[in-house]
This record gives structure tokens, sequence and C-alpha cells, in this order.
């Protein structure tokens, strides 16, 4: 049952439901089984990246620690989302409390965002290895990739607070139904019962830091195909393009779903296309990033092998 609790004149909301999940005698236990192996594999494959980068020697280069980095992120990403989806699939109680909304909301665009940031990164790794090889070893030290690291965290978990704490200073009353699989900000300031116009800035906020990301990766890359292009072998070339298309692959799926769902300021969508862009970012990015970094990646299958063989591994500095 929906708690209320009354302020004067209006009955104020203290938790919200979500109205898009089924109930498990409608079909929830259909949406519930895939769902659940998918977040399994999601959490067991990235899982696996990050530990692999971690005990192979081979994998000690600033590209690969980007990636496990990024595989720690997508674990902690996913756990802010699909563990309460699974919930809503098999229990009569859809609500979460507004704080626990806010906490969702927060953590799920804090790590959102830092993910963004260690794509650019990842970019701009591949950016100089390809385009400025003899200068790599001495710019891409282990000291700049984790100062990038924990300059992308601090941009994450930072640059979203100001905006979760406008929100939590906004009166809920009335309508308390979420449409949509998470709490987002669209639909949590849908039903506040003020005026939420500042949204507008909300979004401009959202357009910048998506387009100067999206700038920086794009640009990157342009430039790393222009140099690959302009190589006189073409076993070069294919060498240099494969250390580089399984993160335009991840960058192509992750950016242009959020770029769908949040750059479109007061466009609206249809509840189905909200939730399948939902569903593209918050679960099928993730559930492809570990099949993109490990099942199409020589080295780290290798690794794999390495690793789960037991074989003898020396940790050493990075090359």
């Amino acid at each position: 049952m929906t708690q209320l609790m009354t302020s004067g004149n209006q009955t104020m909301v203290t938790e919200f439901l979500f109205s898009m999940f089924p109930d498990l005698h409608e079909g929830g236990l259909l949406f519930f089984i895939p769902l659940l192996l998918i977040y399994v594999f999601i959490i067991t494959g990235n899982l696996m990246i990050f530990i692999v980068v971690q005990l192979d020697v081979a994998l000690h280069t600033p590209m690969y620690f980007f990636i496990s980095v990024l595989s720690f992120l997508e674990i902690w990403y996913t756990m802010t989302s699909i563990p309460k989806m699974l919930s809503c699939l098999i229990s009569e109680k859809k609500t979460i409390p507004l704080a626990g909304c806010l906490m969702q909301m927060y953590f799920f665009h804090s790590l959102g965002i830092t993910e963004g940031c260690v794509l650019t990164s990842m970019a701009i790794d591949r950016y100089i290895a390809i385009c400025h090889p003899l200068h790599y070893p001495t710019i891409m030290t282990p000291k700049l990739c984790i100062q990038l690291t924990a300059g992308s965290c601090l941009c994450g978990f930072f640059l979203v607070l100001p905006e979760i704490t406008w929100i939590a200073t906004l009166p809920f009353c009335g309508s308390n139904q979420i449409r949509q699989i998470f709490c987002d900000f669209t639909p949590v300031l849908s039903l506040a019962c003020t005026d939420t116009s500042l949204v507008i800035i909300v979004d401009v906020i959202h357009a910048v830091e998506i387009l100067c990301t999206f700038l920086v990766i794009a640009l990157s890359y342009i430039q790393i195909i222009v140099v690959i292009l302009g190589m006189p072998s073409p076993e070069g070339r294919q060498k240099a393009f494969f250390t580089c298309n399984t993160h335009i692959a991840v960058f192509l799926l992750f950016f242009v779903s959020v770029a769908v769902m949040y750059l479109r300021f007061s466009a609206t969508y249809s509840v189905f296309w909200d939730t399948t862009f939902a569903v593209t970012f918050v679960i099928l990015a993730p559930f492809l990033n570990p099949i993109i970094y490990s099942l199409r990646n020589k080295d780290m299958k290798d690794a794999i092998g390495r690793v789960f063989h037991y074989q003898k591994i020396v940790s050493v500095p990075w090359k």
C-alpha cells in the first residue's frame, strides 16, 4: 500500500510505485528468468575481466587497465537498477521509498557519467597509441591512468549531486506512479506538485555533458581512422584497427542510446520507446560489454585461458 503523509491540505507522497512491471501471475516470471540470467552473466563476465586483467601480466597496459575499470563500474552500475527490477517482477510490492528513489537516481547517473569519462580516457589512450606511438610510453604512465580514473569518478559523483539535492527539496503529491523501469529524472520530476520549469537547466547540463564527451571521443576516433587509413601496410592497418574497434562498438552502443534518451529536451516519447531506450543502456549495453571485450578479443581470451588453467603468474609493473 502506498505510504502517504498529510501536510496542510496536501497529501505528500513518501514512496513511488513502478507501474511498468507486470504481476507474477500476469507474466512477470517470463521476464524475471531471462533478466536474472542476463544479470548473472553481466556480473560474472565483468568480474572475470576485472580479475584477469589484475592477474595476467600481459594485460598490464593502460588499455586493459581502463577496460578493467569499465568492467568494475559496470558491476556497480547494474546493481543500482537491475536487482530492484527483479524484485518488482516477482513481488507484489513494486514500490520504492522517496529516499531510495533519490539514491538510485544518484548512483545510477553518477556511475553512468563516470563510465562516459572512462570511455573518453580510453579514446585518448588509443589516440596517443596509434597517432603518437613513439611518445606513448612516456605519456600514458600508470600515474596518469590512475589520475584519469580518479578524475572520472570525481566528475561522475559531483556533477549530479546538485541535481539530486534540488529534486530532494521538491514536494510530491497526487500520483506516485513512475512510468519507467527505474527512477529517472523526467518521470520523477513529472510527479512533483510544484513548478519544475528549472528542468530545462537540467536538460542543458545533461546535453553539455553528453555532447562534450561525445565530441572528444568522436574526434579521437576520427583522427585514429585517418591515421590507420594512411598506413602503407595492410597488416599494420588491420592490427591498428583491431586495437580500437571494440572501443568504437562500446562507444556507439552506450552513447547513441544515452543521447536518444537524454538529448530530447521537451520532446516526449511513447511509454514503449522510453522503456526500449532505457533497456538498451541499462541492460543491453552492460550485457554486451563482456562479450565485446572477452569473446571478441584474442588477447583477453588467451589471458582467461592462462589464468583459469592456473599457470604461474607474477605481478610486474606495466610495460
